[in-house]
């Protein structure tokens, strides 16, 4: 026993201050960028790491899926203990890390959010697509009896319906700020815009599915869940999540000439590809400038929540 933890007088002393899971995270990843775990390696159970760590397991998942997403370790959602990837020291990790596309990046973040007892989300973002499938996985996790946060409250911004979207939009609309052409102005409406009309039945339809598969955990698993939608008055040029307030996950919205088949008919489109977007971290605690950047996040998300967002209907 730690002599400074030994009874004195009978007496315990106060016990040692929990390691956090992103501690674990850290130790786990110097034990295999020094090679003391090995490629192809199983790692030990969560249950004797969570003993070694004194910390519960909860915290164990968390540290393994924020080591999955960094390609470290490879099965952590299986039953078996997770394995050591095959080359690990190839990956580079923390500030040094490359970016990488959301639809590779967000899922095991998300569902690392999700071992918390009280999760919160929020995200800024075009349509909610990237998100959606995100959440799919923790979802799955849940109802398999994995995981069971306490508490789930879930933000999302997205552009309001009546707003003239930069994009996507129709190329022939976009030059030289013409709106207009073939498919009619959408200044007299947005019924008659097919390109908008697409991306809005878009937008609804991954809210509700969002919504739905969140909100059926009260029936399912009695777990306390919100979820609330606000409208943008402008098309967001980037997308924004953070997880349990502690972590920022940031990716521009890049957009390309691209041909989509709206009404049987070909149209040629300027848009972005958000689930292929380049997705930065920041966490708070890795230094000034992933703390600061997290703080300033929030702020910004919170100031457009409470002031010039407005209700948001996921209908058409």
């Amino acid at each position: 026993m730690d002599p400074e933890y030994a009874p004195v007088n009978g007496r315990k002393r106060p016990q040692r201050p929990q390691r956090t899971h992103r501690e674990v995270a850290d130790e786990l990843r110097a034990r295999i960028r020094s090679g003391e775990l090995r490629p192809g390696q199983r790692m030990p159970t969560q249950a004797k790491l969570a003993d070694e760590f004194g910390v519960e397991r909860g915290a164990v998942r968390q540290a393994l899926r924020i080591l999955q997403s960094e390609q470290l370790l490879t099965n952590v959602a299986k039953g078996a203990p997770a394995t050591v990837a095959g080359h690990p020291g190839s990956a580079l990790t923390g500030p040094e890390a490359p970016p990488r596309p959301t639809t590779a990046a967000l899922t095991p973040r998300i569902a690392a959010a999700f071992e918390a007892e009280h999760v919160q989300i929020d995200a800024v973002c075009l349509t909610a697509i990237s998100l959606t499938l995100a959440i799919g996985e923790p979802l799955r996790q849940i109802h398999a009896g994995r995981m069971k946060p306490a508490k789930v409250d879930v933000r999302v911004l997205l552009p309001g319906r009546n707003i003239d979207l930069a994009f996507p939009v129709a190329v022939e609309d976009s030059a030289d700020g013409r709106r207009g052409g073939r498919h009619g102005g959408r200044h007299g409406g947005r019924g008659d815009d097919p390109v908008h009309e697409r991306w809005l039945a878009m937008r609804n339809a991954q809210g509700q599915v969002l919504r739905h598969g969140l909100l059926a955990l009260r029936a399912t698993h009695g777990i306390d869940v919100r979820v609330s939608f606000r409208a943008l008055p402008f098309t967001p040029p980037v997308k924004l999540y953070l997880l349990n307030g502690v972590e920022a996950l940031f990716a521009y919205y890049t957009l390309s000439r691209s041909e989509a088949q709206i009404d049987q008919e070909n149209v040629q489109t300027y848009d972005a590809q958000g689930t292929r977007s380049a997705l930065f971290a920041f966490e708070q605690g890795a230094g000034m400038r992933d703390s600061a950047f997290v703080t300033q996040s929030r702020l910004w998300f919170d100031a457009l929540w409470e002031t010039i967002s407005s209700e948001l209907q996921l209908t058409s």
